[in-house]
């Protein structure tokens, strides 16, 4: 088994909870609350660690909440390398409304990170032996959009393969220097782009864009209920939704990267590595809150998947 380490710099401690009604200004009774770890990469390792996979979260926290995340982390059992910085670590919030089915998400912005607390991230890195980085989750105020880009270098000068999942600039620039894997969804192909990609067709041509100009050797975009596309030099892949009723759309994104990094470090063929990861995104949302997906669900949607003739493009 490879080794797998993830990598974020925004998390969060994410809390979810239930309520009959969201009305404005009334106080709103909740019941079914829980907390978990949050952010990109953190959620990436508390799948890994669900599927069975090895794995070490790399992260920045401060403040009382960062000690509660570190706790959080340790009750999930992953393994975890907390950068301290002086700033609070956010709580994010997801309210689902009974009457409605409609899921409410509130998400901070995130502390103010020193240029030494970031820096410490690299020097960490360096320190570092792994087969594959995630690199996943928004960027917090104070780290410069080039930050992945840096990451992009390093990483190839390591030999570490660089599975990428954020937006904006922060994207781009990680894309400057090439990585293994990314994973954007259809506004972040379209902001790459520079252009409306309206059509599969389109979507396809962008994809091979960013693969011929040496941004990346993989493109998984997700698309929701439309399914997801993989394309690499070789090949292009197309996978309908699965059908699934949904409790929550958080850790989605999060659970598709986790599940196809996975498989990759397992050695399993790049069209069985996305199956899995869109099995493990399709169980994501029958999970409801913070939760994630859970294994059983992820193993049977995976049979499910493989049974059925892979559409090419």
């Amino acid at each position: 088994m490879k080794t797998i380490v993830t990598l974020t710099l925004n998390p969060s401690i994410d809390g979810s909870a239930e309520t009959d009604v969201v009305r404005p200004i009334h106080k709103i009774r909740t019941s079914d609350e829980r907390y978990d770890p949050g952010g990109g990469g953190i959620n990436v390792a508390r799948v890994i660690r669900e599927l069975g996979g090895p794995v070490l979260a790399v992260y920045l926290a401060g403040g009382a909440t960062g000690g509660v995340l570190d706790d959080l982390l340790d009750a999930a059992m992953v393994a975890r390398r907390r950068i301290p910085i002086r700033d609070h670590t956010r709580i994010s919030h997801a309210v689902f409304e009974r009457s409605s089915g409609q899921e409410y998400r509130f998400v901070p912005t995130g502390p103010l990170v020193m240029a030494r607390e970031w820096r410490a991230i690299l020097d960490t890195l360096e320190e570092l032996d792994c087969d594959y980085l995630v690199a996943s989750g928004s960027l917090p105020r104070g780290v410069p959009d080039e930050f992945y880009k840096t990451v992009a270098t390093l990483a190839h000068r390591k030999g570490f393969r660089l599975v990428l999942d954020t937006s904006g600039n922060a994207l781009r620039a990680g894309l400057a220097r090439g990585v293994h894997l990314v994973k954007p969804s259809l506004g972040e192909l379209e902001f790459l782009a520079g252009r409306k990609l309206a059509d599969p067709a389109a979507q396809v041509m962008a994809a091979k864009e960013l693969i011929d100009a040496g941004s990346a050797e993989m493109v998984a975009l997700t698309l929701g209920r439309e399914g997801a596309l993989l394309v690499t030099a070789q090949a292009v892949l197309r996978k309908p939704a699965l059908d699934v009723v949904a409790k929550s759309a958080v850790g989605a994104g999060d659970s598709f990267v986790a599940a196809m990094t996975l498989a990759l470090a397992q050695g399993r063929p790049t069209d069985d590595a996305f199956a899995y990861g869109m099995a493990a995104g399709a169980a994501a949302v029958l999970s409801s809150g913070t939760g994630l997906c859970r294994r059983e669900d992820v193993e049977r949607l995976y049979g499910e998947l493989t049974t059925q003739t892979p559409p090419h493009s």
